[in-house]
């Protein structure tokens, strides 16, 4: 593809735009990635910092040079700013801005770990903390849906993505970037990079607590956020059958292996009641998320019916525990929130 006049001149003035803090200059650097020609001219940067000065530096660079040679068009800057990533032998760093961090964790899928995510960070926002909620689940991020929100996030001025805001808390999850219908194809290295994208480079600014609902089992992201994020502790979520506390099990042994304190167990779909004549029924057994909390010397955060009420509610993007103030099961997830919240205060 040839490179239009324009182009060129516009990259010979950027060739001669030295990075902040060095000598080298933009071109050779290698911060840009693309320049885009039409009404409007868009110039494409990708830098890797986490010092959020550099990205409003460098735009108002870009634009002092460029603003003389794009003549009437208007000029756009687009800065995409990455997390570097950490090296091993640096250790967890605290997320600016965010006081404590505690993850929603299960070693399998499909036993309502998000529902217990949302709804506890809900829970705790309705106490007036301020509360951040990172969807972590890359392949399967399911709190756009919860939130009732597919609301597409935007950058400020330093380059640093906007989380949405519902329902008193700061919410961000792949949900927001995807179709409904397309997948997150990504390998080993690229999810590490969105992971610390969406702990590092979200404006999360000045919350009590940032929730992570992470994916099922103990993988890539597992792994980069215990590695690189200081955790107050987490809560996992099982069902009262043994394939699922086999998995929960192999859960709590990787966050106590990095020293991370289990702050309890959640056991969801325990028990379900029958509308026609209120008998309780234990489709999945009973007492094993409780034996566990037992066995492991942890506190036992309760036992969460199914309830069509809990599906209907996070269908419908409103958090059970604001659509059901009074209902029994609230009182349930508040028992567990006060257990997170005094660890944070």
């Amino acid at each position: 593809m040839t490179t239009s006049p324009l182009e060129q001149q516009l990259r010979d003035a950027l060739s001669k735009v030295p990075y902040p803090g060095f000598s080298r200059d933009l071109i050779s650097f290698g911060v840009v990635r693309g320049i885009t020609i039409d009404d409007v001219v868009s110039v494409q940067l990708v830098v890797s910092t986490n010092e959020p000065g550099v990205a409003t530096e460098l735009r108002e660079r870009v634009t002092k040079a460029l603003s003389s040679l794009v003549g009437e068009r208007p000029l756009k800057v687009l800065l995409d700013v990455q997390a570097p990533v950490q090296s091993a032998g640096q250790g967890p760093l605290p997320i600016p801005g965010v006081k404590q961090v505690v993850a929603v964790a299960s070693g399998k899928g499909g036993v309502g770990k998000s529902m217990v995510a949302v709804n506890l960070a809900a829970n705790l926002a309705r106490q007036g903390l301020k509360v951040g909620l990172c969807d972590c689940d890359l392949y399967g991020p399911s709190v756009a849906l919860m939130c009732g929100t597919r609301e597409r996030p935007s950058a400020n001025e330093e380059g640093r993505i906007q989380p949405i805001v519902r329902h008193g808390m700061k919410v961000m999850s792949m949900g927001f970037l995807l179709e409904d219908d397309s997948p997150a194809v990504l390998r080993g290295p690229m999810v590490t990079r969105y992971t610390q994208q969406f702990l590092r480079n979200v404006a999360w600014d000045d919350l009590d607590i940032l929730i992570l609902d992470l994916p099922p089992g103990t993988g890539d992201i597992q792994l980069t956020i215990v590695q690189t994020v200081p955790l107050a502790g987490a809560v996992i979520v099982t069902t009262p059958q043994e394939v699922a506390l086999i998995d929960a099990r192999k859960a709590v042994a990787m966050f106590q292996k990095t020293n991370v304190p289990i702050l309890g167990i959640v056991e969801n779909m325990a028990y379900f009641i029958a509308p026609g004549d209120g008998s309780r029924h234990e489709i999945f057994g009973s007492g094993g998320g409780e034996k566990e909390a037992v066995r492991l010397g942890v506190p036992f955060l309760g036992s969460l019916p199914l309830d069509p009420a809990i599906r209907i509610a996070s269908d419908a993007g409103t958090p059970f525990v604001l659509a059901h103030p009074e209902s029994s099961v609230t009182a349930l997830i508040d028992r567990a929130a006060s257990i997170v919240a005094a660890v944070i205060s």
